[in-house]
């Protein structure tokens, strides 16, 4: 059974005493947890938390990487710099990243290789625009996503990704993906998965939601079978919304 996986990312939000309250304030409840929280900061207070959450199961994730291992790139952050300091996860191909700082699929495909050769675990983002899923597309879109970015790894570096599938339609609007909206397009990306590396890899990728997922649609969500947990926002700004959330799975 693959196991469930919930994520926040705090996006660029939080003083660092904020920052530092909350960590707490989650790890606090970590005794009622059944499955693996990890949580994603801005760079700046990476350190600091793994100090907060030093000896429980929460984990830490970095926001992004740099497409380059090293050199001359004022602002970037490297994966090796990352797994330096014992950073285990990367988000990569959020949307936000996409469409504010144009990542296209070559961009991303480049810090999937880089997160990977560091060893540091991707949470890999996909998803459609409100004009894709308007013109029923989205399904095409999110598998070019795949192709372009992910389906050159091999089978074992394939099983270290998790997938997150994020809607960008319901990402800060409001709206949400229905449970059964959420299930068919979590299914497509396993069934393309199992085209390209057959049903055994394809069984043991972790696929979480990532789209306004909050504590009162999170059961429904987290109940569709193949959606194994979410990668959460403004939800996870607040402690006790993401240990509900947690608690729904």
């Amino acid at each position: 059974m693959r196991r469930k996986i919930i994520a926040g990312n705090w996006k660029m939000n939080l003083r660092f005493d904020e920052a530092k309250a909350l960590a707490s304030a989650i790890r606090d409840g970590e005794s009622a947890y059944r499955h693996e929280v990890i949580l994603c900061p801005s760079f700046p207070y990476l350190t600091s938390l793994a100090q907060v959450l030093a000896g429980s199961k929460i984990s830490l994730g970095a926001q992004n990487c740099a497409d380059r291992e090293n050199g001359a790139f004022t602002g970037e952050v490297s994966a090796s710099m990352l797994a330096s300091v014992g950073i285990p996860y990367v988000i990569i191909g959020h949307s936000e990243r996409r469409i504010y700082y144009h990542e296209s699929h070559a961009v991303l495909k480049d810090k999937i290789n880089i997160a990977l050769a560091n060893g540091l675990k991707p949470i890999f983002c996909c998803g459609e625009t409100k004009e894709v899923r308007l013109s029923e597309q989205q399904a095409n879109y999110v598998e070019r996503q795949l192709e372009e970015s992910l389906f050159h790894l091999s089978e074992d570096d394939i099983l270290r990704v998790i997938i997150a599938y994020e809607p960008v339609w319901a990402i800060g609007t409001g709206l949400t993906a229905t449970p059964e909206q959420a299930q068919e397009m979590h299914h497509f990306i396993r069934t393309r998965i199992a085209a390209r590396y057959g049903r055994a890899i394809a069984d043991q990728i972790i696929i979480q939601y990532g789209g306004s997922m909050k504590p009162d649609n999170a059961a429904e969500l987290l109940s569709q079978p193949d959606v194994d947990g979410g990668l959460i926002g403004g939800a996870s700004l607040k402690a006790d919304d993401f240990k509900a959330i947690i608690a729904a799975v």
